[in-house]
């Protein structure tokens, strides 16, 4: 079994640690998670949670009403595929856990993602979100 990473979005990116190593990261539609979660068995998943931040996205100055009412729409459809991880998790027996965005830290490039983790391959920014959110957790499963 696995520790499986959840970056959500529309491109969401995945994770996946096996015994604490880092094995395998995508990106996949947002449409496709549960199938994908289906034909990947896990232990645990760990996700972005952005339901759990406590910041409130308001129109910085020189932002259009437009481009304010476009991250609003955004945020709550993040918060809505958040909802339907734990839905999608709880149907399928599969321990999960949202992790606050600002838990996770701030976003990682591919040279400081390859130091942290030792992946050295290409890498989307979604999928190495993913690989960070779970970061903390993916020695959990080798000790089941």
């Amino acid at each position: 079994m696995s520790i499986v990473g959840i970056d959500p979005g529309q491109s969401t990116g995945l994770a996946v640690y096996e015994k604490g190593k880092l094995h395998w990261l995508h990106t996949v539609s947002a449409d496709r998670l549960e199938q994908w979660l289906a034909q990947h068995p896990a232990q645990l998943v760990i996700f972005e949670d952005s339901r759990k931040t406590s910041k409130t996205f308001t129109a910085a100055k020189g932002v259009s009403a437009a481009a304010a009412l476009k991250i609003a729409r955004n945020v709550g459809e993040i918060d809505r595929l958040c909802k339907d991880i734990e839905a999608m998790c709880k149907r399928m027996g599969i321990e999960a856990y949202g992790v606050a965005p600002l838990a996770k830290g701030s976003k990682v490039n591919a040279g400081d993602f390859a130091q942290i983790t030792g992946w050295k391959t290409r890498s989307s920014q979604h999928a190495r979100d993913a690989a960070m959110v779970a970061w903390p957790y993916r020695n959990k499963a080798s000790k089941a």
